[in-house]
């Protein structure tokens, strides 16, 4: 999860390079099979959710929008065109094939990849996840619940720089008393921590009292890069590095909620929401994010709505109710981005809805590598 990870990477002025197997060794042979497509026999498949995910990413490429990202790309080679009939060619092979092996060996045939090239230029990309939470709220403040979120300010476009800070928008507890941001309060949730992990994740669902349902959304940010509160945790030795999760990162403002009020305010940006009237969490190129097939990642450099690979672990729940670690290679649609996503070298996983996708963004936070596939010319 973005929250936990610096988030800071030198930027590549080519972020992608195409992968020579003659020479890096690097082919399909040892990507693409992407088991999950056809399900195992503890857990169904999610083909329909890939195929989803496409017609998201083809409805975007079709705007005016992609056609400006993709004016100036800078990787030769990778062009709107290209990538749109990408997309298509890769639908009908996931609709016609009858296997991962049988999609993996079509692609391997029909498509060339190329390769990011990391934090390092060695191609190594850290994985994290995010997720869309779902909290308890209220229309009204009171006593349970006194943590806001904000409207977009009518004006905001006017503001002058530098913005005010997280501490001048809501204070330093959190609570917006004599703040400029009073009256464009959105809802009110019962827990600090909360209100700032949708500030992260971006999006999130919230359920009333009497059983209605709100969802929010992304409207704007201030203009001040992200800090890591986990990281700042580590950096006076609150919190080992190593081991660093969200759930690590819970149970320790859980012992000690008083120390919210130092460490939330170092994160200087802030972010502003929308009611979405129900609609999915949706991503920065403006289409539904979809669980374990959409990824965000920095769009100053990579292709929005490109069809990617990734080959990382990521955590799945067992029988006992413990999260297992799985190496795997998925097909995924890059449809997102985020404040702590920067560089070439990180990627972000949209892990769906609820409390068990948040346990599972929460401890993602390995190293693996990202491709993009694109039809040979």
């Amino acid at each position: 999860m973005a929250l936990l990870t610096a988030g800071s990477s030198v930027l590549a002025s080519v972020p992608l390079q195409p992968v020579d197997p003659d020479t890096e060794q690097v082919t399909l042979d040892s990507l693409g099979l992407d088991e999950q497509l056809w399900g195992r026999p503890d857990q169904p498949g999610d083909r329909q959710a890939l195929l989803t995910s496409i017609e998201n990413s083809l409805r975007y490429l079709s705007t005016p929008s992609a056609a400006k990202a993709y004016q100036q790309y800078p990787v030769s080679g990778i062009r709107l065109d290209r990538v749109r009939r990408s997309l298509v060619r890769f639908r009908q092979l996931l609709l016609s094939s009858t296997s991962p092996a049988e999609l993996q060996a079509a692609v391997k045939r029909e498509f060339l990849l190329y390769k990011s090239v990391g934090r390092d230029d060695q191609g190594t990309v850290l994985f994290t996840g995010y997720f869309e939470p779902v909290y308890a709220a209220s229309r009204t403040p009171s006593a349970e619940y006194r943590y806001p979120l904000y409207r977009l300010p009518s004006n905001f476009q006017g503001w002058t720089m530098p913005h005010p800070t997280r501490a001048d928008l809501e204070g330093d507890d959190g609570l917006g008393n004599n703040s400029l941001m009073g009256g464009l309060e959105l809802v009110w949730l019962r827990d600090r921590l909360q209100a700032f992990l949708v500030h992260i994740q971006g999006s999130a669902q919230l359920q009333f009292a009497d059983g209605s349902l709100m969802t929010v959304g992304y409207a704007g940010k201030t203009n001040y890069p992200y800090t890591s509160i986990g990281r700042e945790l580590v950096k006076d030795r609150k919190l080992p590095l190593d081991g660093l999760t969200l759930p690590v990162l819970i149970d320790y403002f859980t012992q000690f909620p008083t120390e919210l009020d130092q460490y939330l305010p170092r994160n200087e940006s802030f972010v502003f929401f929308r009611e979405t009237n129900g609609a999915p969490a949706t991503g920065s190129i403006g289409v539904p994010v979809t669980a374990e097939r959409s990824i965000a990642t920095d769009k100053s450099l990579m292709p929005p709505g490109a069809l990617a690979l990734i080959n990382t672990s990521i955590p799945y729940p067992t029988a006992n109710g413990q999260l297992e670690s799985r190496l795997v290679s998925r097909y995924v649609l890059d449809q997102d981005t985020g404040s702590a996503i920067k560089g070439p070298g990180r990627v972000d996983i949209f892990m769906g809805t609820g409390s068990l996708a948040g346990d599972r963004a929460g401890v993602i936070g390995g190293t693996g590598e990202l491709y993009y596939l694109l039809l040979k010319d």
